[in-house]
């Protein structure tokens, strides 16, 4: 009983931080910089992005007095998981692509054409022009380069970042909701996870053509990736790769939507309608993987429980 009503402590302080916190300095940000030019903008967003961490590490070191972040699994042992963390989510935002090609209104642009228009509202033609040019006069085919500065920042920059979410999402969390059923801990780390993104979509991010209606396709997208983000990380007993997987496919996602013209930022991606399918076909397959061809099947099984059947068999 005491141990319920601990992690009941421990979660309940954790929401309040977070979200008291994140919004409050996303509310700041939009009084002070009511422009909202790139630079301070993305300042503010990665600052966010350390917030759930920030809030984390209040809860365990002040209220609950833990002594060390070590059930918050921050460690790193590769396995093969980690490769479902890193090039798979390339697999993921080219499969997005391919159900994107199934709307109507939607079609392959090989020469950017949708990506350029898109970027028409945003830069000046001579600037247009200047960016053309430069891309035209690349030694390799820009396609490839994007490949590879996604893959790259996947497992460097982007992951540092992810890191400051994932420490909260798939470190914390997972820990305080260690006594539930993967679907439902999934579930729950998965609403918070979208909610707390509100501010920054409701000022235009992933969704500058719906910011009032982004807030609720970003909190489907966060519930649908949840559960494959969940299993990489019991799977890898790692947030490092939780944050891998989360900050390759920040890096990767945009790539395939750069080579498609029409649609509209709530069906082009991952982020949009056709990202949506795409997450729950892999969820299948995921489930299906899991109950019938792994040996050490943990979507049956509570958090706690799975984390110890991946122990012990590494």
């Amino acid at each position: 009983m005491m141990l319920k009503n601990m992690q009941g402590k421990g979660i309940r302080w954790y929401l309040i931080l977070v979200l008291a916190i994140s919004w409050t300095m996303a509310g700041a940000y939009y009084l002070l910089f009511p422009g909202k030019d790139q630079l301070s903008y993305t300042i503010m967003a990665v600052l966010y992005m350390f917030m759930p961490f920030v809030s984390a590490l209040i809860v365990d070191k002040l209220i609950l007095k833990k002594k060390s972040l070590n059930s918050w699994a921050l460690n790193f042992r590769p396995n093969w998981w980690y490769l479902a963390a890193w090039p798979a989510m390339l697999v993921l935002a080219f499969a997005a692509l391919g159900i994107n090609l199934l709307w109507p209104d939607i079609t392959f642009s090989p020469n950017m054409a949708g990506f350029w228009e898109r970027m028409a509202n945003q830069m000046s033609p001579e600037l247009l022009e200047l960016q053309k040019a430069k891309l035209e006069s690349l030694p390799i085919p820009y396609f490839y380069i994007l490949l590879i500065q996604g893959l790259l920042a996947g497992i460097s920059i982007n992951a540092v970042a992810a890191f400051g979410e994932e420490a909260g999402w798939r470190g914390f969390m997972v820990r305080e909701y260690r006594h539930l059923k993967f679907w439902d801990a999934a579930l729950r780390i998965g609403i918070i996870w979208g909610i707390w993104h509100a501010p920054l979509i409701l000022m235009g991010h992933n969704y500058p053509e719906h910011s009032q209606l982004g807030v609720g396709m970003m909190t489907i997208f966060c519930i649908l990736f949840s559960p494959l983000i969940l299993y990489v990380r019991l799977k890898t007993h790692s947030t490092i790769a939780a944050a891998i997987m989360h900050g390759t496919l920040n890096a990767t996602a945009g790539i395939p939507i750069m080579y498609l013209a029409g649609g509209s930022d709530l069906t082009l991606g991952l982020t949009g309608f056709s990202g949506f399918i795409t997450l729950l076909l892999f969820i299948v397959l995921m489930l299906v993987y899991d109950l019938k061809f792994s040996k050490y099947p943990i979507t049956n099984k509570t958090i706690l429980e799975g984390i110890q059947e991946v122990k012990q068999n590494q």
